[in-house]
């Protein structure tokens, strides 16, 4: 049952990319954020006086969630503004980088760290294509998935050392103040605003479950071991480009298919690279898109 969940919450996560891309068609990136996690933090609002949790305001709480949120807000900002320029299925699979570039941050070297990291570049290379013009929404995404490795790397830390509940929910409430602004700036038109069952939906898929997936994560956690865990997420993006080939019609070549799954390969092979301690705490990046 832990397990089966997991896979449920990886497969929620996977959805977000391609849920992303199509709403962006209709409402710029960060007003899209500032309602994604606006109804994130609502729903941890709602959960903590459902349950009477408490919200701990300590100084060590505050300020390991304000580090915290400045390498989330990265992370999401430039995954969110790369989707605009590449594909859901390119920009599931190098944020999927992530899971190599926490071991590195960490400095726990080994050779299946340096593997793992050989065959990603190998596969970044096949997938993305550089050339000299360059996709600049593949390099946003790169840039992203090392602000979400440096998110998960504050977090191995900071969830043993505060309260992870508080933690998660300062998060959420921090990312909705710094997003407030942008839309000032972003000057998005009323109609973007506008109901639709694309823009619901992909709140729904975004800010709903994928904010539901991480409170099944943190119980999932306590119960499957680390190594399992990495496994199973590293079919994240396999669900991204699965459901983005259904619903969007985006498609990869031969070479796309291999870099992608050389990518994947270097997930796994990094997910298993750090010991019976895996670097990965699991916190999905709130994650992911």
């Amino acid at each position: 049952m832990p397990r089966f969940a997991l896979l449920l919450t990886t497969f929620i996560w996977g959805a977000t990319f391609p849920a992303t891309k199509a709403v962006l068609e209709q409402i710029p990136p960060f007003a899209f954020l500032f309602l994604r996690f606006l109804l994130g933090a609502l729903l941890v609002g709602g959960g903590y006086l459902l349950w009477r949790f408490r919200l701990h305001r300590e100084p060590a709480v505050l300020r390991a969630s304000a580090i915290a949120t400045c390498w989330l807000l990265l992370g999401y900002v430039l995954q969110t503004v790369g989707l605009h320029y590449t594909t859901a299925s390119n920009s599931a699979f190098i944020t999927a980088l992530y899971v190599v570039i926490v071991p590195l941050i960490l400095r726990r070297f080994d050779r299946r760290v340096w593997l793992a990291t050989g065959i990603a570049m190998v596969g970044l290379w096949l997938l993305v294509k550089p050339s000299a013009s360059g996709n600049l929404g593949d390099l946003l995404t790169l840039v992203c998935a090392i602000a979400f490795a440096a998110h998960i790397a504050c977090l191995e830390r900071f969830t043993r050392e505060v309260d992870a509940p508080s933690l998660f929910a300062w998060q959420m409430m921090a990312m909705v103040v710094l997003l407030l602004p942008t839309l000032l700036i972003e000057q998005a038109p009323a109609q973007a605003f506008a109901p639709t069952a694309l823009l619901l939906i992909g709140l729904g898929v975004t800010g709903g479950l994928a904010t539901g997936a991480f409170a099944v994560q943190m119980w999932v956690q306590r119960i499957v071991p680390a190594q399992q865990v990495a496994l199973i997420f590293a079919s994240e993006p396999v669900y991204a480009a699965g459901l983005s080939w259904y619903f969007l019609g985006e498609t990869l070549d031969l070479q796309g298919w291999v870099g992608s799954g050389l990518i994947l390969l270097a997930v796994l092979v990094g997910a298993f690279g750090s010991g019976p301690k895996s670097s990965l705490p699991v916190v999905g990046t709130v994650q992911p898109a």
